[in-house]
């Protein structure tokens, strides 16, 4: 099934940050990773910026399988070949890889116009789940609402004036393990079931 619309994303050759088009002439990334699952979707994930490489690295290593074994996906998957979703959507805070996997300031903010969209055109639209301060800083702002308004800590769900829910959850690194995501995701899930 087709959804009938899909919110706005950047050109497949986007070249609105230079240092990502550098980066990208030098062969060591990619151009704009587009949003993946239903455009009908409850659930936003975001996380902060795609693998380089667009491989099993990084957060997808983890994501998709998480999202199998709680049947929102219908296999494993990974980065480069990634599942067919259940009322889930799973986009980037900055859709280019970045150097390192850092976007700069400059990138987070000329890319949030396209999470905006996401965020205004999704329908059904309940919660978000940020993968890291970054992604939960790009999510507030895409909202209007001043990042240092409401500090990223993991676990923590937030109900944000305009009733959309943001559950946080650590995006990367040592700190992200597969139970600690199944478990954020299940919490934003279940936060959502109590607000219907």
């Amino acid at each position: 099934m087709h959804d009938s619309f899909a919110p706005a994303a950047p050109s497949h050759d986007c070249a609105l940050c230079p240092r990502l088009c550098a980066h990208r002439a030098k062969g060591a990334g990619h151009g704009p990773i587009a949003s993946h699952g239903p455009v009908s979707a409850r659930v936003l994930i975001v996380g902060h910026a795609p693998d380089p490489q667009c491989d099993e690295g990084g957060t997808s290593r983890l994501l998709y399988p998480a999202l199998y074994r709680l049947g929102l996906a219908l296999h494993p998957g990974n980065a480069a070949s990634p599942p067919p979703l259940s009322d889930t959507r799973v986009t980037f805070a900055v859709r280019c890889a970045p150097p390192d996997q850092m976007p700069d300031p400059a990138e987070v903010r000329t890319c949030n116009q396209y999470l905006a969209g996401e965020l205004a055109t999704l329908p059904n639209l309940r919660g978000v789940l940020a993968l890291g301060a970054l992604a939960h800083a790009a999510v507030l702002s895409a909202c209007g609402i001043p990042p240092a308004r409401i500090r990223f800590a993991h676990g923590a769900i937030h109900l944000l004036p305009d009733g959309l829910i943001v559950g946080d959850c650590h995006g990367s690194g040592h700190d992200l393990t597969a139970a600690a995501l199944e478990a954020s995701i299940l919490a934003l899930l279940r936060y959502l079931e109590t607000e219907a």
